[in-house]
């Protein structure tokens, strides 16, 4: 990764996260200097993660879908972040394609990383979800998705899957891709579709 004692980002992954970020060379620059300010053994634990994700939610819960947000981005499962992986996280969920917003969606519903999605992992991540969400809101979504149990079967006929059949990531995103009441009810905001 850098070289954490001179603060100084490695060429190498400079490069590397230019080439697959939309990010620019002093944006990176900075942000590397402000991690090891927050991080400075170059890590994020997955501790210090759903620290910094509850500052984001004060009014909510959002331990659970932090830890499962945590497990997707940990791409080698060392159990923390290290600064590309933590880029490479937010240019997805950011800035990136649709496509590769969904793959990171997939990622994050296929709890166990087996390379399917069955229904109680899509059960466990909008359980996660309902935590963030706060009582008032979920009063106000529709009769058939105002509990997580509600939501999750929705999502899951609408696949048309049997209870114990699994669910590709093609599937997965193609699905999505072509029903956009399915994409607003696999994301955190119940009552918003973000098209790209």
């Amino acid at each position: 990764m850098g070289n954490s004692k001179s603060g100084a980002l490695s060429k190498e992954i400079l490069e590397e996260l230019q080439l697959n970020t939309k990010f620019t060379e002093e944006e990176l620059c900075n942000w590397y200097q402000s991690f090891l300010k927050e991080c400075p053994s170059g890590r994020i634990s997955k501790q210090e993660f759903e620290s910094i994700y509850s500052k984001f939610f004060p009014d909510a819960d959002p331990k659970a879908y932090a830890q499962h947000v945590f497990r997707s981005f940990d791409t080698n499962s060392d159990g923390t972040l290290d600064f590309k992986e933590y880029v490479i996280a937010l240019h997805m969920t950011s800035a990136g394609k649709t496509n590769h917003k969904l793959e990171w969606a997939f990622s994050l519903y296929d709890v166990d990383g087996n390379g399917s999605i069955n229904k109680s992992e899509v059960l466990e991540i909008v359980m996660a979800i309902f935590k963030m969400i706060s009582p008032e809101d979920v009063k106000h979504l529709p009769e058939d998705e105002n509990t997580p149990e509600k939501r999750a079967e929705k999502i899951w006929k609408f696949f048309g899957k049997k209870d114990d059949e699994k669910l590709t990531e093609e599937e997965f995103i193609e699905g999505t891709l072509a029903n956009k009441e399915i994409l607003r009810m696999i994301q955190f905001e119940p009552q918003k579709v973000k098209e790209k």
